[in-house]
């Protein structure tokens, strides 16, 4: 009699656990990254080029100190956005064509790479922007060109292991830089 007394007890203190509320899975959470309102300034370059960046990014040189290829340092993502200047000098075909393969080289850990042409007759600028989505250890590319005298490339890195899952925002907030970077750049012509 006490073993089915005692199941008796185990049974009563089951079934008034399970009449609380019913168990509900939690909502899918997103993370809820603010960034401040992005405003933009010339870049002062000592550069053929010039272009508007974000004041929030810090202009550093290039670890390289090859003239004009300098960094956009964005402290509170830990992201750069690394940018280098090459002049035309009848190799406009293989800086072109290593400018290409640079997205490809993310193949291996992107999700997808979409390329987007860029052309601005008025300024004379064209090129391409990707973007990368996945785990890939950049999350945007360009190049610029003027087809004559100028190119310039660039890349998104953060300073951490890529997982695409949490620097989207991040990375959505360095792309529009980028894109406004494209938008805004002007050649400075030589004298």
């Amino acid at each position: 009699m006490r073993i089915s007394a005692l199941i008796f007890i185990f049974f009563v203190f089951l079934v008034s656990a399970c009449n609380n509320q019913d168990a509900q899975p939690k909502p899918s959470a997103f993370l809820a990254l603010e960034y401040p309102e992005v405003k933009y300034e010339p870049a002062n370059l000592d550069c053929p080029y010039t272009f508007e960046k974000n004041e929030q990014a810090e202009i550093r040189a290039s670890r390289n100190n090859i003239p004009c290829w300098l960094n956009l340092g964005y402290k509170r993502m830990n992201g750069m956005i690394f940018i280098t200047y090459r002049p035309v000098q009848n190799n406009l075909d293989s800086l072109l064509k290593d400018a290409q393969k640079l997205p490809l080289q993310h193949t291996i850990k992107a999700d997808q790479i979409e390329g987007d042409l860029y052309t601005n007759e008025n300024h004379r600028t064209y090129g391409m922007f990707y973007e990368v989505s996945g785990d890939a250890a950049s999350q945007a590319q360009f190049y610029l060109t003027d087809s004559i005298n100028h190119f310039i490339t660039g890349s998104v890195y953060f300073n951490r292991q890529p997982n695409y899952d949490s620097i989207v925002p991040a990375a959505d907030y360095l792309k529009n830089d980028i894109k406004h970077l494209m938008e805004t750049v002007r050649w400075q012509e030589k004298n």
